[in-house]
């Protein structure tokens, strides 16, 4: 009686249908005793134990239904109901019928929640049947064994009164060996939305569809002059080839009337497949990529269907929020990664030729805090987008309340409604969580608008990433909600902009509200001291290239999709990703290095010593310091000093020797070392050590090669005067010769007494006479005079 009262129009419960028939029989005893001996009626206890039995062997029968149409029917309509019924007991059931049953009229979100909890709980009420007509007969169902169902009812015989969900149960009744009564065996619960009529408010309902994929690109570019891009899997083609799950999105929701909510990244990726690109092959090894018609298609395909579509976009990479409030802000550079994504984003244009929308923030299932709306603003967006099963009400509203809260500083938080959101989580794969899924998101809609007269603005934000099996779902509910009377669409900027309720609430929740099942999975602070070391070392590599944009745009993205909120719960594919692009990228600095010396050995008081700087890049360096030291001063100097610097420019490819000069002061080993700087004073790569020996000239021994050159001028003097006095010998003996007649007539002019070398030429070097003349006399005439 109370369950009657609770619930006007239900039927008598399975037990009860027993108990009155067994009273009914009894009833008729008295009339039979004098004919027939029957046996003693059980005890009640007895009777109690039967009962239980019954309710022990429910549920023995799954009932599933695979299509509900139309799923919002309206006067005139047939609802039409099919599925199948399967045994899972073990015992046979016999004169088993599936039939329809009708509940009561659900005023609440709460209480279409709780029969959706126990959608197949028999002993829960599922209402009168309707009519036998309208059932399918079975014989038998043997264990095992499943059986098609098809109900067919005229809307005007379900007896549909106000506007609003009733509930809709398709229940099968049978009997057992063990328990051989008609009992319901099996049941599914399911919604069925009753709004014949155009309401006179309609619920404006926002519907964002999400383009967000996992990360594929790498940092990694080839050498060529296209950059030919390095992606870590091929995966990103198969969700965009036919059938796949982002060609599902696009071709689900290019006829609905949806708002766009994109990553940058997925496009900027498929755009760079159109083109040549890399994907792994067998070890280190890349092989081109094959899929550039899949990817033009499918990009043209996405232009199509956002034309005169709302699209917003996120932040490149699509950044997590809420790990970058929580665990990254405290690391230096993190918020500038943020700003920087957000900027990006702005690029979306030029790929699908409509303007986007860029001042929108989404946390993770739009659980936000304080500190994560600090963030999301941090980078210029003023719109946050919350979900209601975290920015709770708290003011006791009997209904649910608008989108858009002001939240201060300028900012509105747009509460998405949490039970539309999540209505087509979990696998949607098999018809009937489909289509109950479906059914149960109509309901909810009528629901929230039947619950005031007042026009509200209601967002549904699913989840990010759906299957395509969740995408055509959806595609579903919001193709029946659109062609319904109770809601209108409305683009997500126009319901942030809507009127908010004075009543709703506008505080944000705290951090310790904040889901510990979602922050298990947030980003660590390891992860974002990473990306800052990586952007360290790029800051200091780009300065010294010809063309920064090579490096620094590839380098730049990757770091953005290092935040992504798809690396969540993935922390050790995350931490691969991350390394694979700082390691990348010291790979890169390493290839502008010097080159290593051995021992220079220095003779003399100064020379030259070169020092040979490498660029394997393929474009040049330039902007470089070369910095040549000597640890030991006093021994060797260079350049004059402890140190030199020269400035270095190299072109992609080639090598170049920068030459310093050195001056020895002292004899022995000198360390150098030689190390490059960048033109603000910071080292660039590993510096070169090396020896030189010095061996220095003392005057000692110039004094001995001195001497032995002065040793060798006088040996060579003395041979010459030696030759000399030679050829004066020779001249004496003609002289003295009879045969000679010009040496005759010489006798006959001189003196008696005379010496014949007086009158000879003196010669040079000749040693002066010892003694004086014999003849002091001036000479007479015709005598020779050496003056």
């Amino acid at each position: 009686m109370a369950e009657a009262a609770d619930f006007q129009g239900t039927s008598p419960s399975p037990a009860r249908r027993w108990l009155r028939r067994t009273g009914a029989l009894f009833a008729g005893v008295p009339l039979l005793t004098g004919l027939v001996q029957l046996p003693a009626a059980p005890p009640a206890d007895a009777a109690g134990a039967d009962a239980s039995q019954a309710a022990s062997g429910a549920g023995s029968v799954s009932v599933s239904v695979d299509t509900l149409t139309p799923g919002a029917p309206a006067e005139g309509d047939t609802v039409t109901v099919s599925g199948t019924v399967t045994n899972k007991g073990k015992q046979t059931v016999t004169d088993a019928h599936v039939g329809l049953h009708v509940g009561p009229l659900l005023n609440t979100r709460s209480s279409i929640d709780s029969v959706a909890k126990n959608s197949t709980d028999v002993q829960s009420s599922i209402g009168p049947e309707v009519g036998d007509k309208y059932s399918e007969e079975f014989a038998e169902l043997t264990p095992g064994v499943s059986q098609s169902f098809t109900l067919s009812v005229p809307v005007d015989k379900l007896d549909l009164g106000q506007d609003g969900v009733y509930q809709l149960a398709v229940a099968l009744s049978g009997e057992t060996s063990d328990q051989p009564w008609e009992q319901t065996l099996g049941v599914q619960h399911t919604f069925l939305p009753w709004q014949p009529d155009e309401a006179g408010t309609k619920t404006k309902t926002t519907f964002m569809w999400p383009l967000i994929s996992t990360v594929h690109m790498t940092a990694e570019t080839g050498s060529d002059e296209q950059q030919t891009p390095v992606f870590h899997d091929d995966d990103l083609a198969k969700e965009i080839s036919p059938g796949g799950r982002l060609d599902r999105m696009v071709a689900l929701g290019k006829d609905l009337d949806v708002t766009w909510v994109i990553d940058p990244d997925l496009l900027a990726s498929v755009e760079a497949m159109t083109d040549r690109y890399e994907v792994p092959g067998e070890g280190d090894d890349t092989v081109v990529g094959g899929h550039q018609s899949v990817a033009k298609r499918w990009l043209t395909e996405v232009q199509k269907a956002v034309t005169d579509k709302e699209v917003v976009v996120l932040p490149f990479g699509d950044p997590d929020l809420a790990s970058l409030a929580h665990n990254g802000t405290s690391v230096t550079g993190s918020l500038g990664h943020l700003k920087e994504a957000t900027d990006v984003a702005r690029t979306v244009e030029a790929i699908l030729h409509v303007k986007p929308v860029t001042d929108f923030a989404w946390p993770v299932n739009g659980a936000v805090d304080p500190s994560i709306v600090k963030v999301a603003t941090s980078a210029g967006a003023d719109k946050v987008i919350a979900r209601s099963d975290t920015f709770k009400e708290t003011g006791g509203l009997s209904y649910t309340p608008s989108a858009p809260r002001p939240i201060g500083g300028g900012t509105t938080a747009v509460v998405a409604d949490a039970r539309l959101s999540t209505a087509f989580q979990g696998d949607m794969t098999k018809a009937s969580t489909s289509t109950l899924a479906v059914q149960r998101f109509l309901a909810q809609s009528l629901t929230l608008g039947l619950q005031t007269g007042q026009q509200r603005s209601v967002v549904v934000a699913p989840q990010r990433t759906p299957s395509a099996s969740q995408a055509q779902t959806m595609a579903e509910a919001l193709t029946l909600l659109q062609d319904g009377t109770w809601s209108e669409s409305q683009g997500l900027t126009a319901a942030a902009g809507a009127e908010p309720d004075p009543a709703a609430t506008t505080k944000v929740p705290p951090a310790s509200a904040y889901p510990s099942s979602l922050r298990k999975h947030e980003l660590p602070r390891t992860t974002f001291e990473q990306i800052g070391r990586t952007q360290a070392k790029l800051d200091k590599f780009k300065v010294i290239l010809s063309d920064q944009s090579r490096v620094v745009t590839p380098f730049g993205r990757a770091l953005n999709r290092s935040m992504s909120v798809s690396w969540r719960g993935r922390q050790s594919e995350a931490a691969i990703y991350r390394s694979g692009i700082e390691s990348y990228l010291d790979t890169l600095i390493g290839q502008v290095r010097l080159i290593d010396k051995s021992e220079t050995k220095l003779s003399g008081r100064s020379a030259t010593i070169p020092v040979t700087v490498q660029n394997n890049l393929v474009q040049g360096v330039e902007h470089l310091v070369l910095r040549l030291t000597s640890t030991n001063p006093t021994r060797l100097e260079i350049g004059g000093d402890a140190y030199e610097e020269q400035p270095v420019a190299v072109s992609g490819g080639h090598s170049q020797s920068v030459k310093f000069t050195t001056s020895a002061n002292a004899n022995g080993r000198a360390t150098v070392v030689a190390q490059l700087y960048t033109q603000d004073g910071q080292r660039y790569g590993e510096p070169v050590t090396f020896d030189v020996k010095v061996t220095e000239i003392t005057a000692t021994v110039m004094l001995v090669i001195g001497g032995g050159v002065l040793l060798l001028v006088l040996a060579g003097f003395r041979m010459y005067t030696q030759r000399k006095r030679a050829a004066a010998r020779e001249a004496d003996e003609d002289a003295d010769d009879p045969q000679n007649p010009e040496a005759a007539g010489e006798r006959l002019t001189r003196e008696p007494g005379t010496d014949a070398r007086a009158d000879a030429p003196e010669q040079p070097g000749d040693p002066a006479p010892d003694t004086a003349p014999e003849n002091a006399d001036p000479s007479g005439t015709g005598e020779r005079v050496d003056r």
